[in-house]
């Protein structure tokens, strides 16, 4: 059995790989390279339970019909600055990706454009589509949310009625951009399943069991009946996170017309994406200006006893990307075995490592 263990591989032969997978799996234009493209960027970013670990659930859709191959979306509104999609069930990681690139567009004419996309599939790692908007000098927001899965509960509640609700916000700076990547919720349903899987608990209490009571087990999230990721901010100011997890159900859901009053059953996203252009408000320069400025203040803020630094959001993710182009991309260990027997089905050939980690 392949695994990637100990390995380091060059990103740009994980992007062919996984293009030729999802090639060989039929889809079409550019949407395999797109696809591709979008989860290693995640891994190299360091959000490996968002990043080519999806490639084999991608494949397996497609492979059950649940994931929609060839063709476009369907344009149900477009007013120039506000656009609305139905994905179709199109890959979600190349329907962003084009929804990003439209409202980039679209924002050079109007100062700001929305695309919101429904009926897409899941959308991988939100953080891997900033840098397509803060390299050009613009700021984006992208939120989602799955209205099939139900896996936190609202504040003060222990049925799950929302998911995690990620958004990510892309702002440049006269330095790096800030890259910021949070969820509504403590954690994610891909880093519940995987400490699950692998026998592990979440580091604080970030749960809460059918009962309704806090817990570190993320097991309580598989069992029937299910418990539920808390909101960020916990069961002290989870209020918080369900605030913001509402608001991401509005963008997504309520703005696309189309969510959980449809209870759909098939894993899928509701997704929203602004771009906004600092040249049609205050000015491109002094938009820097000011961030740099207030990127800087915190950079160089004294750290509290036990921190090395302050950091700002994305900075630790540049870091590792800027290494892992040129030293490799080492991969969460497991993720080319799931990939294995796909890539036997649709005769891939994987790719061969460059470096052994030793130690």
């Amino acid at each position: 059995m392949a695994t990637d263990e100990g390995l380091r591989y060059r990103a740009a032969d994980l992007v062919d790989y996984a293009t030729r997978l999802f090639a060989a799996a039929g889809c079409d234009g550019d949407k395999p390279a797109t696809i591709a493209t979008g989860l290693v960027e995640a891994d190299l970013l360091g959000h490996t339970t968002h990043g080519l670990h999806l490639a084999a659930s991608y494949l397996r859709e497609l492979a059950s019909g649940s994931m929609t191959p060839r063709g476009q979306p369907e344009v149900v509104a477009d007013r120039g600055a506000a656009v609305t999609w139905d994905g179709r069930r199109l890959p979600g990681v190349w329907l962003t990706a084009k929804a990003v690139d439209l409202a980039t567009e679209r924002a050079a004419t109007y100062g700001t454009a929305t695309v919101v996309i429904r009926r897409s599939h899941h959308i991988a790692c939100l953080a891997a589509f900033l840098q397509r908007c803060t390299d050009r000098g613009l700021m984006i927001i992208i939120a989602s949310s799955d209205p099939a899965v139900a896996a936190v509960a609202p504040f003060g509640g222990r049925k799950a009625v929302l998911t995690p609700n990620p958004i990510a916000v892309g702002i440049p700076t006269d330095g790096d951009p800030i890259l910021i990547d949070i969820s509504a919720s403590i954690t994610t349903n891909g880093l519940s399943d995987r400490l699950r899987r692998e026998g592990k608990r979440y580091p604080g209490l970030w749960a809460l069991d059918a009962a309704g009571q806090p817990t570190d087990d993320p097991a309580v999230l598989f069992t029937d009946p299910r418990g539920t990721i808390l909101p960020a901010g916990g069961t002290d100011h989870g209020h918080k996170g369900y605030g913001l997890a509402l608001m991401i159900e509005a963008l997504t859901q309520g703005l696309g017309g189309f969510g959980r009053a449809e209870s759909p059953t098939d894993w899928g996203a509701s997704v929203f994406v602004q771009v906004i252009d600092p040249a049609a408000f205050g000015g491109s320069e002094a938009f820097r200006r000011e961030t740099g400025w207030t990127a800087a203040a915190c950079r160089n803020n004294p750290p509290a006893p036990g921190v090395s630094a302050v950091r700002l959001p994305g900075e630790r993710g540049l870091e590792r990307k800027r290494q892992a182009l040129v030293e490799g991309v080492a991969l969460y260990p497991g993720i080319l075995a799931a990939l294995a027997p796909h890539a036997e089905r649709l005769g891939v050939t994987p790719p061969s490592p460059i470096v052994t980690v030793s130690g």
